[in-house]
């Protein structure tokens, strides 16, 4: 799980297995050629015939279920246009294809079987038809269809492609998100080497998540008539920013004011060592007539995103950060009154981080999404600040369509369900898809309950327990501690393709998932309460959520693992050296070993910065140092418990040399260890056939070690 940065994480680890950009050109061009046709002979993916018959949630089961996602409300509120993708592990590849039903859940249609994924789609015209994207010769561009599906067509002609657009609200005008050249190659220092390879690099940020930073993304602005793009410009021609930002900054980092005459940009205009060291992204105001730009938010100086204008054109809406080099700072509702300027912090007496925000069509409040206790509740929030819930259950919500009788399309998910869509009014839920259904229904799904968890400062810590399908108080089963990664990123009711509890939970393991300290919806204090303390309460946390469990007649003791990514992977490095022989075997992935050595190979220096409190080289920061102190790397000589560590060769915000060298010290300390690389993988692991692999071997490693009446055979340890 990537670190959170207050954009909407739910939703970005979504997006950003659909979004990815394939766009690998070199700068912009507007091509004179028209868009080509889609090769006849490419595969479509469909849903997966897959029929269950033990009733086990499987690997297998997870990578067929249909992934739902962006539900767009029509103009006269009585069409919702949704995705559905599917992953075919026989293709290695996924693919999404747009539905169509009516308000109230009824007359589910398919509008697109196409061998290519249709993305960031919405209703134009009246809703009489749909925009979207789609891959033309290996770059997206923007297309038009009816809305029955019929008569697509292509409507821009970007040579690099297009990566997100935003139609204006008058449909004159498109805002479309375009690489630019950022970088120098060799050729362009020594042209008579045309076949030199080497990078000249003389600054920082030269590298970011998975890719060397050549091109960055700016806004095109063009007009639209329905049939084509034309006079299309870089609103940002020469400057060397990103709008929107990298990694996973799309369509919601801009906002079309309701008279389409001002458009709104988020950019941290920063480049650079000054970039890696900072958070302070603005809200810039681009008027179309003048063709001029304005801070709007200059001196707030932590992330500023997600600008939304109220529908009457009154206010401006974003969530905002207070402090530079803080990502995981509360995000708070900021809104603008547009005639004077003057702006309000309504969340002033709100002590959680909010994580999506849409105005009500009166524009008399703002819907929410904010985890707190635990999940994700729809709140709403007048311009006095105040709030109310509502919708709240054992679930998360993920996405705010309201509409104008006081209905709200939505989606939610849990640790034992995936996303489908909802519609809710007046605190009643309505369930609108069922598109994973028929697969549901073959299968036992796990229990779900909280533990409250006394820790070793005298609170109480949430702690979800997730106990196997068929559970049998009266038997023991072997558990795992789930070390959630971020740091700052919650435990609430997620559903995650890659650490899901309900296969983890299927494959007959108790999973234990604290709330330790650092994580958001317990008020500021808990969440912030990490930075500078790596190695230190969160992981007292862990431990008395391990031995408070391990005290219920169901768990056996003596089989107890943890395993983790990310932060949660270097927990699992921490827990290796300090566990005191209370695990039986450790799953690392894409984990932080050696601190000092993590501080200058990440990319982004803020994150380090702020958590770490600074350079291990400042022997005078008392925080810094006692950072350092507790890297993993210093309690190798404590090793003693067979360890399984995995990494994507592609992931530069924690290098694999990170992994490499957790697993060269456990083989050198004589302890159990395995490692799986992946050369084409990132912090996440993507492709399907990678996926796959991935839970096979996790639970071939978790099953040698907490069941030994299974008698699972590891070769690197026989």
């Amino acid at each position: 799980l990537v670190r959170s940065r207050g954009l909407g994480d739910v939703y970005k680890r979504q997006m950003y297995n659909y979004f990815k950009p394939v766009i690998m050109s070199t700068a912009l061009l507007i091509a004179a050629a028209s868009c080509a046709t889609q090769q006849a002979d490419d595969k479509v993916i469909d849903k997966p015939d897959l029929k269950i018959t033990d009733g086990i949630f499987s690997v297998e089961a997870l990578e067929a279920i249909g992934r739902v996602t962006e539900p767009v409300v029509s103009p006269d509120e009585t069409k919702i246009l949704y995705g559905v993708s599917y992953e075919s592990i026989e293709e290695n590849a996924s693919n999404r294809d747009l539905y169509v039903m009516n308000v109230d859940g009824s007359d589910a249609k398919r509008l697109t079987r196409t061998p290519k994924s249709e993305n960031n789609a919405v209703w134009i015209n009246g809703g009489a038809q749909i925009a979207f994207l789609y891959p033309d010769n290996g770059v997206n561009q923007v297309w038009v269809m009816d809305a029955d599906g019929n008569n697509r067509k292509c409507v821009s002609n970007v040579e690099n492609g297009v990566n997100g657009f935003l139609i204006s609200p008058d449909e004159k005008h498109v805002v479309m998100i375009a690489n630019v050249k950022y970088t120098k190659t060799a050729q362009d220092v020594y042209p008579d080497l045309p076949k030199a390879s080497g990078r000249i690099i003389d600054d920082l940020m030269y590298k970011h998540w998975d890719e060397w930073v050549t091109e960055i993304p700016h806004p095109f602005l063009g007009d639209f008539d329905g049939n084509s793009v034309t006079n299309v410009y870089d609103i940002m021609q020469d400057e060397p920013y990103e709008a929107p930002m990298k990694p996973f900054g799309g369509v919601e980092s801009f906002a079309w004011s309701p008279d389409s005459k001002q458009l709104i940009y988020v950019s941290r205009k920063k480049a650079g060592m000054e970039y890696a060291l900072s958070t302070n992204s603005d809200l810039y105001l681009y008027d179309l007539d003048s063709k001029t730009t304005k801070n709007i938010t200059e001196g707030m100086m932590g992330y500023d995103t997600n600008p939304v204008y109220s529908p009457d054109g009154k206010y401006v809406a974003w969530l905002s950060m207070e402090h530079d080099g803080y990502e995981s700072d509360k995000n708070r509702i900021f809104v603008m009154d547009c005639a004077t300027g003057e702006k309000t912090d309504l969340t002033a007496n709100w002590d959680y981080t909010v994580d999506a925000i849409s105005w009500a069509p009166d524009s008399r409040f703002l819907y929410f999404l904010a985890c707190r206790d635990g999940v994700k509740p729809m709140f709403s929030i007048g311009l006095d600040g105040t709030v109310s819930v509502v919708a709240q259950g054992t679930c998360d919500y993920d996405c705010i369509a309201p509409l104008s009788d006081g209905r709200v399309i939505t989606m939610h998910h849990s640790m034992i369900a995936p996303n489908e869509i909802y519609s809710v009014k007046d605190g009643e839920v309505t369930q609108l898809t069922e598109v994973n259904k028929e697969l549901l229904d073959q299968v036992t799904m796990p229990t779900v309950k909280q533990e409250m968890v006394p820790t070793t400062d005298g609170k109480e810590m949430l702690t979800w327990v997730i106990l196997p399908p068929n559970f049998d108080e009266s038997k023991k089963y072997p558990a795992v501690l789930y070390c959630q990664g971020g740091p700052q990123q919650a435990v609430s009711q997620f559903w995650s393709y890659r650490w899901n509890f309900a296969v983890m939970a299927s494959h007959g393991y108790v999973i234990i998932a604290p709330n330790r300290r650092g994580l958001p919806g317990f008020g500021t204090e808990w969440n912030a309460q990490i930075s500078g303390d790596y190695g230190g309460q969160n992981m007292r946390d862990y431990l008395s959520a391990v031995d408070y469990m391990k005290e219920k007649p169901y768990i056996d003791g003596e089989h107890i693992g943890a395993a983790g990514a990310s932060y949660g992977g270097f927990s699992v490095y921490w827990l290796a050296g300090n566990h005191d022989k209370r695990f039986a075997c450790l799953i690392a992935h894409a984990g932080i070993f050696n601190t000092e050595s993590q501080y200058l190979e990440t990319e982004e220096m803020w994150f380090a910065n702020w958590d770490l409190g600074g350079p291990f080289w400042d022997k005078s920061n008392a925080v810094a140092q006692r950072s350092f102190a507790n890297s993993p790397h210093k309690f190798v000589d404590k090793w003693d418990t067979p360890i399984l560590i995995t990494h994507g060769e592609y992931d530069f915000r924690i290098l694999a040399s990170q992994g490499m060298m957790a697993f060269n010290a456990a083989r050198l300390r004589g302890v159990p260890a395995e490692m799986l690389i992946f050369p084409d993988e990132n912090h996440w692991i993507l492709k399907p056939q990678n996926a796959v692999l991935w839970q096979r071997v996790f639970f071939r490693w978790l099953d040698h070690w907490l069941k030994p009446e299974a008698a699972v055979e590891v070769e690197e340890v026989k």
